[in-house]
C-alpha cells in the first residue's frame, strides 16, 4: 500500500528524479520519458471514460490499472537484479496482453472490415480513444527506444503494441460499430 503524506518533496527541484530502485536520474532521461508518456496515456484514458458507457468504462478502468502496473515496471530498471530486490518488483505479464487481445477479438467481430483509413474523430468517445491510441503509440516508440539501450520487460512492449490496437478497435465501436467512422478521402482537397 502506498501512503503519500506529502505531495511535494523538493527532491526534484534540481531536475532529477528517483527511479523505482532509488537511482537518481535526469527528469529528461529516456526511461522517465517512457513511463511519463505511459502516464499521459492513462490521463487520456481517464478523459475517455467521461464519455464511456458501462462496459467500455469498465474496460478502460482495467486498462488504467494496467498502465500504473506498466509505469511501475518501466520505472524499475535492472530486471536481471529483480531477485536481489528488497521486494519483488511489479512486472507486466503476458496475461495482461492476452486479455487485450481477447477484448479486441470480441469487439472486432461486430465491425465491418475497413475499406479505407479512418480519420480520428466521430463521437466524443471515439475522438478520445483515438487520442489514447496515438499517445500509446508514442509510449511504445519511446519504450522500444529505451529497450535498445537498457533492459526492458518484453511483456511491457507487447502490451503497449496491443493497447494501441485496442484503442483503435474501441474507437470504431464508439462510432456506432464503425458506421460513423470518418473516412479518409485521399487527395480530397487538391
Amino acid at each position: 500500500m502506498v501512503v503519500l503524506n506529502r505531495i511535494y518533496t523538493r527532491t526534484g527541484d534540481a531536475g532529477e528524479t528517483a527511479l523505482g530502485n532509488g537511482t537518481r536520474v535526469a527528469k529528461h532521461a529516456l526511461r522517465v520519458t517512457a513511463y511519463g508518456t505511459v502516464d499521459e496515456v492513462n490521463a487520456c484514458a481517464g478523459m475517455a471514460r467521461l464519455h464511456a458507457e458501462h462496459e467500455t468504462d469498465e474496460a478502460l478502468a482495467r486498462i488504467q490499472n494496467d498502465l500504473f502496473d506498466l509505469g511501475a515496471d518501466l520505472c524499475r530498471p535492472d530486471m536481471e537484479k529483480d531477485t536481489e530486490a528488497e521486494y519483488t518488483p511489479l512486472r507486466m505479464v503476458p496475461s495482461q496482453t492476452e486479455r487485450l487481445e481477447a477484448e479486441i477479438d470480441i469487439m472486432n467481430e461486430a465491425l465491418e472490415p475497413l475499406r479505407s483509413f479512418i480519420l480520428p474523430g466521430g463521437s466524443a468517445l471515439a475522438a478520445h480513444l483515438h487520442l489514447c491510441r496515438t499517445v500509446s503509440r508514442r509510449a511504445e516508440r519511446l519504450t522500444v527506444e529505451l529497450a535498445s539501450v537498457e533492459s526492458v520487460n518484453e511483456a511491457a512492449i507487447r502490451y503497449l503494441n496491443r493497447l494501441s490496437d485496442w484503442f483503435f478497435v474501441a474507437a470504431r465501436m464508439a462510432n456506432d460499430g464503425g458506421k460513423d467512422d470518418v473516412l479518409w478521402v485521399p487527395g480530397a482537397n487538391r
